[in-house]
């Protein structure tokens, strides 16, 4: 019998497969997802409770939207805000892609614009959406994920306070980097732009994961840097930079 962590393990693994494969395997990766999903016990049990009474139809007319505010006119997603509700529409929304009633190449052109490269709005889905689940994952089952969980089933042992602590701050600022991702792949700028406020966050990620402090101050730095520059300052970035400083304590 498999584990909680063991379970929530591969689920993420097939996660980073869908993110690295080949744009042509994509919707075969999907169908791994949701197969991991109906195979392991604790994440069946978390999407029936989100899914329960969540309407999905509304939620599409609030999340797959249509942008012109004078500079930029396209169509967009936005995710749910509350976590429950992001898991459910990211999980119906996988669902359609795997039973066809939403041909997933046409969604990717249509609310993934790029370069209008398949390649390139592909990776911007994995950005904002798989990105987005993975973090979810990790939130939801954070303790079981880091708690040093026995292969045989068995109960913990008591981490220290700080380990647990520390181990509670990284997920949290993995959720609000993506947060910040998914917020900085709406703003009218470059592509390269684009990328590289990714590359600064994703590198800030690593540095939080390594305990790399002096690194995360030259992030915090430079990524404070290029939001003003761009004059795109987010809700979330306040949080983040909270989370940051806390994080820094327990080093």
């Amino acid at each position: 019998m498999t584990t909680v962590k063991q379970q929530v393990t591969v689920f993420l693994e097939k996660c980073e497969e869908l993110k690295k494969c080949k744009f042509i395997m994509a919707t075969t990766k999907i169908k791994d997802i949701l197969k991991c999903i109906v195979n392991s016990p604790e994440l069946y049990k978390l999407f029936d409770t989100v899914t329960k009474d969540f309407n999905y139809s509304e939620q599409k007319s609030k999340c797959l939207i249509y942008v012109d505010d004078g500079l930029i006119n396209r169509y967009c997603v936005m995710l749910p805000q509350t976590v429950g509700q992001r898991l459910a529409f990211i999980f119906c929304l996988l669902v359609e892609f795997d039973r066809g009633t939403i041909n997933f190449n046409d969604f990717l052109q249509l609310y993934f614009q790029e370069d209008g490269s398949y390649y390139a709005s592909y990776q911007a889905f994995c950005r904002v959406v798989i990105s987005s689940l993975q973090d979810m994952i990790k939130q939801v089952f954070k303790e079981q994920l880091y708690s040093g969980e026995s292969a045989d089933g068995g109960k913990p042992g008591v981490a220290s306070s700080a380990n647990s602590e520390r181990a509670n701050l990284i997920s949290a600022i993995g959720i609000a980097v993506a947060e910040e991702k998914r917020f900085i792949a709406e703003q009218p700028m470059s592509k390269e732009d684009k990328e590289g406020g990714f590359k600064m966050l994703d590198e800030l990620l690593n540095a939080v994961k390594y305990g790399n402090e002096p690194l995360i101050d030259a992030l915090i730095s430079g990524y404070n840097y290029f939001v003003l520059y761009h004059k795109c300052v987010s809700e979330q970035i306040a949080p983040l930079i909270e989370s940051l400083a806390e994080y820094e304590k327990v080093l």
